[in-house]
């Protein structure tokens, strides 16, 4: 009786292995929806670590400081951008009609206030917060909670355990529940969700030196303080990722935590 050879063995075996291998990765991460933001970091540090140009002496591959970030990417490339933006961020903003607001001034800023903006780099689209008492407050804020075991990371958080106005209730959950039935944006009643940590760390502006770390202009209204992510921490799944705007640090943060802040984003169209 004759045998397989270990070659033709392997050439049956490689179609199984790609498709267990496409199947383990959509399930472990959602798909990018477009290209990675630069850091905004234009300035780069001298020998006595204060922010200086970028220059040959100081920073180039022979300098004292070589290869720093503020010497690549957008950030310096000086792109043409669709919208607007600081360093290499290019944004537009949206009306509560989904239609584009126009940018006004040197550098460009949105002539009126938008209720969402769109990263036209990363092609995500972003929930922009309020002031105004009620659902989009900025100082609304929430525990994590996801009851979808599938997407929970093992732990669904703590329900409705936030302090927040204008909703139907202070959790991750019904928020995104509530803000999928405004058609924010025009987008319809669905795909509005919580930001990754990557997502989230997309829109850090890391040339500031105070927070809130992101452009202002695009991103109003914003506070200093953590975001919740979608991720929970995998080694203690009762915990998930945040994000703090004041400095662009991440950390993890137990998932009952009531002093969270949510800023939701869907994918672009």
């Amino acid at each position: 009786m004759s045998h397989p050879s270990a070659s033709s063995r392997l050439s049956f075996a490689r179609p199984l292995l790609l498709a267990s291998a496409l199947l383990c990765g959509a399930a472990a991460q959602a798909a990018p929806t477009g290209l990675l933001n630069d850091t905004g970091q234009t300035q780069c540090a001298d020998a006595n670590d204060a922010l200086v140009a970028c220059d040959n002496a100081t920073t180039g591959n022979a300098g004292t400081r070589p290869r720093q970030d503020g010497r690549f990417g957008r950030d310096v490339a000086n792109p043409t951008k669709v919208g607007g933006g600081a360093a290499g961020f290019d944004f537009t903003p949206l009306a509560n009609s989904g239609a584009a607001i126009a940018l006004t001034g040197t550098p460009a800023v949105p002539s009126g206030t938008p209720r969402c903006i769109k990263d036209n780099v990363t092609n995500l689209i972003w929930e922009v917060k309020t002031t105004t008492s009620g659902l989009q407050d900025t100082a609304n804020t929430y525990t994590w909670y996801n009851s979808d075991n599938a997407t929970n990371g093992g732990n669904a958080g703590t329900a409705n355990g936030g302090a927040c106005s204008g909703g139907s209730g202070c959790d991750t959950e019904k928020y995104l529940a509530d803000i999928n039935a405004l058609n924010l944006c025009g987008f319809g009643t669905t795909g509005w969700r919580l930001p990754t940590r990557r997502e989230l760390l997309s829109i850090v502006h890391r040339g500031l030196t105070t927070g809130p770390m992101l452009d202002a202009n695009y991103f109003p209204d914003t506070q200093s303080g953590w975001y919740w992510t979608s991720d929970t921490y995998a080694p203690i799944p009762s915990r998930a990722w945040i994000v703090r705007f004041q400095n662009g640090y991440t950390a993890d943060r137990v998932k009952s935590s009531n002093s969270v802040i949510v800023r939701l984003v869907r994918s672009g169209q």
